[in-house]
């Protein structure tokens, strides 16, 4: 195992089994109480500014306590959550928000199981909750993900520019190998999430770890120079622009 595989116990998908209940946490608003202002789809297109996010997860949250059956507020939610779980906030708070984003996620998938955006976002979360803390959560809800993940494969292929095998081929890059992880499929899922958009930063990234991780150099670096290179996308311009870091940096550790 190479040392970027050898993270990977650390980082193997999961869920928590309990999340806080949503009126405890702070992206909760007053039962029925809709914030005025910019609507929470302004907000969170401007997540990366301070603050916007959080704003749009507590009118989400305000619209589902005061009608727990509205399926775009629980989904967006937990989308507005995996933002903030990963990206803001000190420890203890992004483990709050992933926890609710998981819980959220899961409310959508059971109010439209026939809909992608619940199963994604819910798989979405117990990854970076497993990602962030810890290997024995990881190995124990593993299989939820990839449950999950699979649904969203059999709902629609190529919902949001083929995250599902976006994220199908990070699973089997980071679980071991003795529990269902493979390169191979890892690959094989990263090149198929490169038919939808053949410029996704995240999908190049991933697919130049993997190739890494096989000791394959010079296809790393022409991979993470397709990142640099890719236009950042209308809808993703805050994730590419973490991705394009992340892309900057691991290209200067292996010289490129």
């Amino acid at each position: 195992m190479t040392a970027l595989r050898g993270l990977a116990a650390s980082c193997v998908l999961a869920a928590l089994l309990h999340p806080p209940p949503a009126a405890a946490h702070p992206a909760a608003g007053r039962a029925g109480q809709v914030p005025s202002g910019p609507s929470p789809d302004a907000l969170y297109a401007e997540r990366d500014q301070p603050g916007r996010a959080r704003a749009a997860a507590r009118q989400w949250q305000a619209s589902l306590d005061a009608d727990p059956s509205d399926f775009e507020a629980s989904w967006k939610l937990a989308r507005a959550l995996y933002w903030l779980g990963t990206q803001e906030g000190d420890t203890d708070t992004r483990r709050k928000d992933l926890e609710s984003g998981v819980a959220a996620g899961r409310a959508a998938a059971r109010l439209r199981d026939d809909r992608p955006e619940g199963h994604f976002w819910m798989a979405a979360n117990m990854g970076a909750l497993a990602q962030s803390f810890g290997m024995r959560q990881g190995l124990r809800y593993r299989g939820a993900i990839k449950d999950a993940l699979e649904r969203v494969l059999a709902i629609d292929p190529g919902f949001q520019d083929g995250s599902a095998d976006r994220a199908l081929g990070r699973w089997y890059f980071k679980v071991p190998g003795l529990f269902g992880g493979s390169n191979d499929k890892a690959v094989a899922h990263l090149e198929r999430s490169l038919t939808y958009d053949p410029d996704s930063t995240a999908s190049l990234l991933f697919l130049a770890e993997v190739h890494l991780d096989e000791g394959r150099k010079d296809e790393a670096r022409r991979l993470l120079r397709q990142v640099l290179d890719a236009p950042v996308h209308p809808d993703w311009g805050p994730e590419d622009r973490v991705f394009k870091a992340q892309a900057r940096e691991l290209l200067a550790k292996i010289g490129g």
